[in-house]
Parts: C-alpha cells; sequence; structure tokens
C-alpha cells in the first residue's frame, strides 16, 4: 500500500488537516507501523505539486494550519489504483531457500535451519493469534492474512524437509 494512495482515499470524506491525516491512517492502517508527521507532510506536499490535493483557504487560520482537499485528479487517480490488482508476490526467490541451499552448500545441518524458522514462525502465529482473539474486525483481517500466509510457509517448510536428501543431492551435483 502507498501511504499517497491511502492518504488521499482519506481525503475523499472530506478535507483534513495533515494532522487528522496521520491520526486517521495510525487508527486504519498503522498499528505496527504509525507514519511520522514529516511522512505525512512531505506526502501532501508531493500531492500537492502534483495537483492531486489541494490547500482549502481556513478563515483566520494562521499559515501552519492548512486544511488540504482531494481534487478531480486524486479521486482518479484513487480510483486507478484500486481498480488495479495488486501483484502477487510468488517469492520465487526467498531468503530462506538461499539459507537451506548455502546450509547444504556449506556443511552446516540444513535441518537446524528448518527447524529455527519453524519455530520463529510458530512464535510468530502464536502472538498473531492473541492478536486477532482481541481485537476488532480490522485487526482480525489483518492478522488472518499474516496467518494464512504463515501457514503456507509451514507446509514449505515441511515439504522441504522431507526433500532435504534430494535437496542436498540436487545442489551438490
Amino acid at each position: 500500500m502507498t501511504v499517497a494512495h491511502a492518504l488521499l482515499g482519506l481525503l475523499e470524506s472530506g478535507p483534513r488537516h495533515g494532522y487528522d491525516l496521520k491520526r486517521s491512517y495510525d487508527d486504519r492502517f498503522g498499528q505496527d507501523r504509525p507514519l511520522h508527521y514529516g511522512q505525512v507532510y512531505s506526502t501532501l506536499a508531493r500531492l500537492l505539486k502534483n495537483g492531486l490535493v489541494e490547500v482549502e483557504a481556513e478563515p483566520g487560520a494562521g499559515p501552519d494550519r492548512k486544511k488540504y482537499a482531494i481534487t478531480d485528479a486524486g479521486v482518479s487517480d484513487v480510483a486507478g489504483w484500486l481498480a488495479e490488482p495488486e501483484k502477487p508476490e510468488p517469492y520465487l526467490q526467498s531468503t530462506l531457500y538461499t539459507k537451506v541451499v548455502l546450509a547444504l552448500l556449506t556443511g552446516y545441518d540444513a535441518n537446524d535451519v528448518l527447524d529455527a524458522q519453524r519455530s520463529e514462525h510458530l512464535r510468530l502465529m502464536r502472538e498473531l493469534t492473541r492478536r486477532r482473539d482481541g481485537g476488532d474486525l480490522a485487526d482480525q483481517l489483518v492478522c488472518d492474512h499474516a496467518l494464512f500466509h504463515l501457514e503456507a510457509d509451514l507446509r514449505w517448510l515441511e515439504l522441504t524437509a522431507a526433500r532435504i536428501q534430494q535437496l542436498a543431492t540436487h545442489v551438490r551435483a
């Protein structure tokens, strides 16, 4: 997700100050990584320069009290972004695969690499399950998404462990 598109989407409900946008972003999307104010204002400056937002005048407000509004071009940009599917990430050359192959090539125990990774995945899955079970609907959906990816990784870990001798023969050939 791009911060720019998220801020534009939030502006579709009406003009807002930068600090209101930051708060809305953090409440909806930033539980694990809240935005810094500098990032909000630098993104708004870029959106302003590109004609996707405009500054609304506020009677009696000082220069630091800018209210941003989305332009028609900004609305079109958000609509185009929402309509475009995200590219699925197939992870065809993952760091974990590289570690397993290098362990086999260098004489380390690849099963130890797989076991350590399995333990870390299970630890994170327990943490995400607790967060999901105690969270609101947004937390539940975000955690389920992450859990499904971790489950796929675990399936790969098990499959690789079952084929480790074949892989060792293949990479040493």
